[in-house]
């Protein structure tokens, strides 16, 4: 191609460069226009997703809105209701009265343990002393028999943690953390903890079928293989001489931890079984004494039996009363509570409660959603007075009238037996004062 042509092919590759600019231009507006026709966003590209920028944007908004919709609390309200306990921001897991019958201790998956003054329950206040779980949350807590410490099972850490309680100068208290954790033993996940009255021993139970017996330093004194397919729940006896346990099995098995005269650890031998039901055992309880249990069974009953036996001497323990309890059947887990004095019994089914009197067999009360979630935990306090449940964020506390109709029932026999006129002036009078109490409180049976 000779020079003096270049101009002229330069002049018409150029017209064309212009002319595929101005087509593409005109695709491209009608492109949007189809776009904004259909609905879809201009920031959004042919394939269904959104750019980055418009992601990032929505992603913002999305979380600020999770940040703006907290649960809402769930309203309850009783003739028998006492009082509702709220400071955790965490569905509390656990809770345990101090033997000295002080105190109670919850913990929650909100990182906090907090201690309550049972001189408080009727107060339209309900003061808290919190301690912090670092880096983790407790799902089991348990005082220690002198009211001077507290143990927890940590969920991430799979341990037993320890805190001081140390008494400040205005009446509260400091919480301190021991410098080291118990040491992983488990390979299941832990479903219950607890510490011998007599201060000997610690017993933690996991999902699995073993009990471990533990000093109180750390050392695993025993292990226990229940052989129960998988355990349900576990409890140390109010006495300090026995671990029991349940699980898939229709039984409730029951060990003695053996000291010797120095207090040093020697074995643990078997104690006796609760044998009657036909189904798996949710749960069982002691009473305060430890002479009487109670058990609840996927057969649809619960059973209260006589444990002060000679079970060296091969006696087993006595049925005293079987129950009819049908939500049991179907539940995947029913909570249990046996009052002090063994007289009232409490069973927990998704988020109701009902109380039995033990003596006739009866249903008395009744909590219909009781609580948001399914109850975690029911526990009565050391006087037989109230009965404590949680399972969303709040504890409740009911009147336990039940109780006081039997003590009413007791004392009303008590005064037929009377010999001398001074007993029945003094059983008139105690009789008087707790029907008054069952008056005041609208749950006096004519």
């Amino acid at each position: 191609m000779e020079f003096s042509q270049m101009p002229e092919f330069l002049g018409l590759s150029l017209l064309l460069g212009l002319l595929a600019l101005v087509a593409t231009a005109a695709v491209a507006r009608g492109w949007l226009r189809a776009e904004e026709r259909s609905g879809r966003p201009a920031c959004q590209k042919a394939n269904g997703f959104p750019s980055d920028k418009s992601s990032g944007s929505k992603k913002q908004k999305q979380q600020q809105r999770i940040r703006k919709e907290k649960p809402q609390p769930h309203n309850f309200t009783h003739r028998l209701l006492a009082a509702a306990l709220k400071s955790h921001s965490g569905n509390i897991s656990c809770m345990d009265f101090s033997s000295n019958g002080k105190y109670l201790a919850t913990c929650a998956d909100d990182r906090t343990v907090r201690i309550w003054s049972t001189k408080d329950f009727l107060q339209r206040e309900h003061r808290s002393m919190r301690a912090n779980v670092e880096l983790d949350h407790a799902t089991l807590v348990r005082f220690s028999p002198d009211c001077r410490a507290f143990i927890v099972w940590l969920a991430n850490g799979d341990t037993l943690r320890v805190f001081k309680m140390t008494k400040r100068e205005d009446g509260g208290y400091t919480f301190t953390a021991t410098p080291e954790d118990f040491p992983k033993k488990h390979k299941a996940p832990v479903i219950d903890i607890g510490i011998a009255d007599t201060g000997k021993f610690i017993m933690t139970a996991s999902s699995d079928t073993t009990v471990l017996i533990w000093s109180l330093k750390g050392q695993v004194l025993s292990t226990i293989n229940t052989n129960q397919m998988n355990n349900t729940h576990a409890a140390v006896s109010p006495c300090g001489r026995f671990v029991a346990s349940c699980g898939f099995t229709p039984d409730v098995k029951v060990w003695e931890v053996c000291f010797g005269k120095k207090g040093e650890f020697q074995e643990v031998v078997r104690a006796f079984e609760l044998k009657g039901h036909s189904a798996a055992v949710h749960s069982f309880a002691f009473s305060n004494d430890s002479r009487r249990m109670a058990s609840v069974s996927k057969d649809g009953t619960w059973k209260l039996w006589d444990t002060d036996v000679e079970y060296k001497k091969q006696q087993d323990p006595y049925l005293l009363r079987t129950g009819r309890f049908e939500e049991a059947a179907g539940a995947a887990l029913c909570r249990l509570a046996l009052s002090p004095d063994a007289q009232v019994l409490a069973l927990a089914s998704g988020s109701s409660i009902h109380l039995y009197n033990t003596r006739r067999g009866e249903k008395e009360e009744c909590f219909e959603r009781a609580h948001g979630e399914c109850i975690a935990d029911l526990a009565f306090d050391i006087t037989g007075r109230f009965l404590a449940s949680c399972g969303d964020r709040a504890v409740r506390l009911f009147h336990n009238t039940p109780g006081h109709r039997a003590v009413v029932e007791e004392m009303q026999g008590l005064l037929k037996r009377a010999s001398n006129d001074s007993t029945r002036q003094r059983l008139q009078q105690q009789l008087t004062q707790a029907q008054e109490a069952l008056k005041s409180l609208g749950a006096l049976k004519k």
